[in-house]
Parts: C-alpha cells; sequence; structure tokens
C-alpha cells in the first residue's frame, strides 16, 4: 500500500480544537491559509488555499499547546479533497490534510514562547508501521 505526501508552508486561521474521539485518541485540529502570489507588479494578484488540518495522538497534544491564529506552520501529511453541501444546498469542497509532520517556522519572538520552535518529527519506521493516526476515521465526530 502507498501513501502521497503534501507540504504546505502558511499561517494558522484559528486556534486548534483539541479533543478526544470516544475510543480515547486525542485529536486536534485547525485551518492553515496558504497564498501564493501570481502576475508581475502590475497584474499582481494574491490567491489563498484553506486547508483543515488533523493531528492524531502525542502530536494533537502538542499542537494544541503551541499552535496559535496567525502564526507561520509547515505541515507535512496525505491530502484528501472532500465534497460536501453547504447550508444554502450548495456544492463546495475542502482540502483536509491529515499531518504526519509539523513544524514552527516563526521566530521566538515572534511567536511569543521559547518551546514555539519544537519540531516534531516522525520516524521513517513510524511511517512504515503504519502511522499515528487511525486508519477509519468514519467514526469521528467532524
Amino acid at each position: 500500500m502507498g501513501w502521497s505526501q503534501t507540504i504546505i508552508i502558511g499561517n494558522v486561521g484559528r486556534d486548534p480544537e483539541f479533543r478526544y474521539t470516544p475510543q480515547g485518541i486525542a485529536v486536534c485540529d485547525f485551518s492553515v491559509a496558504v497564498s501564493r502570489v501570481t502576475g508581475r507588479e502590475e497584474n499582481r494578484q494574491e490567491k489563498t488555499t484553506w486547508y483543515r488540518v488533523t493531528v492524531w495522538r502525542e502530536r494533537a497534544e502538542t499542537a494544541s499547546r503551541y499552535v496559535k491564529k496567525g502564526m507561520k506552520i509547515m505541515v507535512v501529511g496525505e491530502v484528501e479533497a472532500r465534497a460536501y453541501t453547504d447550508k444554502n444546498n450548495q456544492p463546495q469542497a475542502s482540502l483536509e490534510l491529515t499531518a504526519r509532520d509539523f513544524q514552527f517556522l516563526d521566530s521566538r519572538a515572534e511567536a511569543g514562547a521559547g518551546e514555539a520552535e519544537y519540531q516534531v518529527n516522525r520516524q521513517a519506521a513510524s511511517n512504515a508501521s503504519g502511522g499515528d493516526y487511525p486508519e477509519d476515521t468514519s467514526d469521528i465526530p467532524f
């Protein structure tokens, strides 16, 4: 079985939401805005893509303590596009990234805490063993 990897660098759009699944597994999610500028000076345009990031287990606990709205972050994981219907019955889509690793990119002064440079790295053995998050997430209430 294979897996894909996506790397995003952007700004956290909202403070994390932390909870436990009914099975007692820690899960934390937050949004990240990834912006890119296209065109030359006279025709410059900025496009922002939003990702919903989900972090599992010990990494979820770390994210809930240190991730804050506005901070710059790099997230590595698997992305999935999900279709849904909004409250006005219009079709919508979201990009959801299940994090394998994340790293804070703000300096200590910008982040406001000495531990904000905390980096979470997944070891290659963990990747091979199936990961930190459950394969079946259908029972998670979000």
